[in-house]
């Protein structure tokens, strides 16, 4: 079995021996020493991918522009449909339905522009990464990418009408309900990045998995614990304290811990050690 240097991190020096089943091989430690950045490089590089990011970001909105009024019209007809007979959101402010329309094009934006924006995250990354690692930007792009699209989509379709209907469900003979369009959005736009960062659950695990701080053993192993933690927090996320809406949002966490599981059984770096021990 061949011994390559451990790093020592005091001065870059091998100081103590790993083997090859750890993970690392001689060119792990040469390439160590050579990707060093210092403080002020990692700040450049920060400011790089924060200007492609945000560049992203406005041809995102720039898109979401060209079809603003479909997408508001997706966005704000559920809305209406849900309220009583006859019901309108109002406003009551000059600049309330003008911003609606800025609002709606940055989150449509934000969503078109995803992707690219995750790959601006992998990019600030990878340099502390070694070769091997780097392999994984296509699964980290690509579940990062569909966890937020996915999360987005789910609120929209699922757990936003849920807790509309359930507000609306409230009129009555005495009261009826008109909402301001202000505050409804606000609502709409906090259970959409609420879900689009639950959905993320399976891209953070990956990246755990490859450093060997969470296995699919330990994550199987506190389940349970797992399962009343996801309760409690769909229970705080959700402004509505009926327990449909809680089961909407927990019962989907809870797939999602468990796709996250088998995500550590694949990538996770014991299966990579015990791979290496068999040969």
């Amino acid at each position: 079995m061949a011994v390559v240097p451990f790093p020592d991190p005091q001065n870059g020096k091998g100081s103590s021996e790993r083997d090859e089943s750890d993970g690392w091989s001689a060119d792990d430690a040469e390439e160590l020493e050579s990707g060093k950045m210092s403080f002020l490089e990692h700040l450049d590089e920060l400011r790089k991918r924060l200007i492609y990011s945000l560049a992203s970001l406005v041809v995102g909105i720039a898109i979401a522009c060209l079809f603003i009024e479909r997408i508001y019209q997706f966005v704000m007809r559920p809305m209406q449909q849900m309220l009583p007979p006859g019901g309108f959101l109002i406003f009551t402010e000059g600049p309330e339905a003008f911003m609606l329309y800025v609002r709606i094009a940055i989150m449509a934006g934000l969503v078109i522009a995803a992707p690219l924006i995750m790959i601006q995250l992998w990019l600030f990354i990878a340099p502390a990464l070694y070769r091997k690692e780097r392999r994984f930007a296509v699964p980290f792009v690509v579940l990062a990418s569909a966890g937020f699209i996915g999360g987005a989509a789910f609120s929209h379709y699922l757990v936003f009408p849920v807790m509309w209907r359930f507000f609306s469900g409230f009129s009555n003979e005495f009261v009826r309900f008109e909402p301001r369009v202000e505050p409804a959005f606000d609502l709409y736009i906090k259970m959409l990045v609420a879900m689009a960062l639950v959905f993320q659950m399976p891209t953070i695990v990956l990246f755990l998995a490859r450093f060997g701080l969470v296995t699919a053993r330990m994550m199987m192993a506190y389940a349970k614990y797992a399962v009343l933690v996801i309760f409690i927090i769909a229970a705080v996320i959700t402004p509505s304290q009926d327990m449909a809406s809680q089961l909407i949002v927990a019962v989907p966490m809870t797939g999602l811990y468990i796709i996250s599981i088998f995500v550590a059984l694949i990538f996770g770096k014991k299966r990579r050690k015990e791979e290496a021990t068999a040969d």
